[in-house]
């Protein structure tokens, strides 16, 4: 038996779930794309997209849970005989923690392990254990891979990795971990074929979309990063408020009086671009009422602030900068966000090709800039498929476990 032919990639959150068909044999390819949004609501909606872009399915239901979304999604892909060749399932874990530091092969001693860290990762690990059993009642056969969104951060120094709390909080595994980390592979393999010897170079990454974060890397290896012991740290985001003083949270629990849920959900759920503006936590949305709406105006500008502070901070981690990379979906697709957060940048010896960034250009810089500044699509379902095509490769004398 060789690799697989086909690999099945999951990639849940609590209220959405992608999902990727990828032929892994010969000539990799992605053979077909899912994504369903809104799932627990009553306008649910599932689309599937085979590899051209054609839309193969636009459907709306009332998918009650993640649980019953992923079931329609495996209905239909049986119903169609995709998945015929199917060779293995590949998962998107959030939250590795500070055990999980590469992809691994689901087992029930993993799947315990990762229940254990429930408490962590309340908002994302609980559908990726629904999902994670459903595929093995599903193809009890096939083997499946956790692919842990923290791993690519797991090698940070210390210095970045540790808060300046009493010692036996980071032995207690409350350190910074980050995220994103599928993203950033996926990147910096795409630098790797197009320009090697950035890749080994000071390099930032900026992934910005709903959920927004960056990276800093030297010679491949993350060194810091914003988010911290969860994704509400760092930069503003959709609904997420980023880095905030502990006071607030503080003032929140003991003079405001709300519970430790209300304050979760105001922070993860009600602020970002969505507290500020008032309107929308889509930078579409307000880029479009920017000019009427000074709320948007706002929203826009503290986005763009704290990316630019961002990136001044890991300059000087990395003792310099040579590319810049702006990823995810406002980061590849916003032209006018990348030519506010790099103006004030100019210190670094970067300028932007205004023609280049509205064109969203690989590189976008120009060509006296000392800051290479790209725009590179992320692919974190291709970068599961690849994890699980290796880890589940048969290498002599190495057994395989199911669960």
């Amino acid at each position: 038996m060789g690799s697989p032919t086909v690999i099945l990639t999951i990639n849940g959150g609590s209220s959405s779930l992608k999902a990727g068909l990828f032929q892994m044999a010969d000539r990799e390819a992605q053979i077909l794309s899912a994504t369903i949004e809104r799932i627990g609501q009553a306008d649910s909606r599932i689309h599937i997209k085979d590899s051209a872009g054609k839309l193969l399915l636009d459907q709306k239901g009332d998918l009650t849970d993640p649980s019953a979304a992923l079931m329609v999604f495996l209905d239909w892909l049986k119903d169609h005989g995709f998945d015929r060749d199917l060779g293995a399932i590949g998962h998107r874990i959030v939250y590795g923690g500070r055990r999980f530091r590469m992809p691994q092969r689901v087992t029930s001693d993993l799947v315990a392990a990762l229940r254990e860290l429930l408490p962590m990762d309340p908002d994302h690990l609980p559908q990726a254990c629904a999902h994670i059993e459903t595929m093995g009642r599903r193809y009890p056969n096939l083997p499946q891979v956790a692919c842990f969104d923290t791993a690519f951060h797991r090698h940070m120094p210390s210095v970045a990795q540790h808060y300046a709390l009493p010692r036996r909080f980071a032995e207690a595994g409350i350190i910074r971990l980050g995220f994103h980390g599928l993203s950033y592979e996926s990147v910096m393999q795409t630098l790797r074929t197009c320009d090697p010897g950035a890749a080994v170079g000071r390099v930032v990454i900026a992934h910005l979309g709903s959920g927004a974060s960056m990276a800093a890397i030297r010679n491949g290896q993350s060194i810091d990063t914003s988010m911290g012991f969860t994704p509400l740290a760092g930069l503003v985001m959709g609904t997420r408020c980023g880095d905030l003083d502990p006071g607030i949270v503080l003032h929140l629990l003991t003079e405001q009086g709300m519970t430790p849920a209300a304050v979760n959900d105001l922070l993860n759920k009600q602020s970002g671009l969505l507290g500020v503006s008032e309107t929308s936590s889509d930078m579409r949305d307000l880029l479009d009422r920017e000019r009427a709406d000074p709320r948007a105006a706002l929203a826009i500008a503290i986005f763009c602030y704290q990316a630019r502070k961002t990136i001044g901070a890991y300059a000087a981690a990395l003792g310099g900068l040579d590319t810049l990379i702006f990823t995810a979906g406002i980061g590849a697709g916003a032209a006018s966000i990348r030519a506010r957060i790099c103006t004030g940048l100019a210190f670094l010896g970067m300028t932007l090709d205004d023609t280049r960034n509205n064109e969203h250009a690989a590189v976008i810089s120009s060509d006296d800039s000392s800051v290479t500044v790209r725009v590179t699509p992320t692919d974190e379902d291709r970068m599961i498929a690849r994890h699980t095509q290796s880890l589940i490769t048969p290498k002599e004398g190495v057994p395989h476990v199911h669960i």
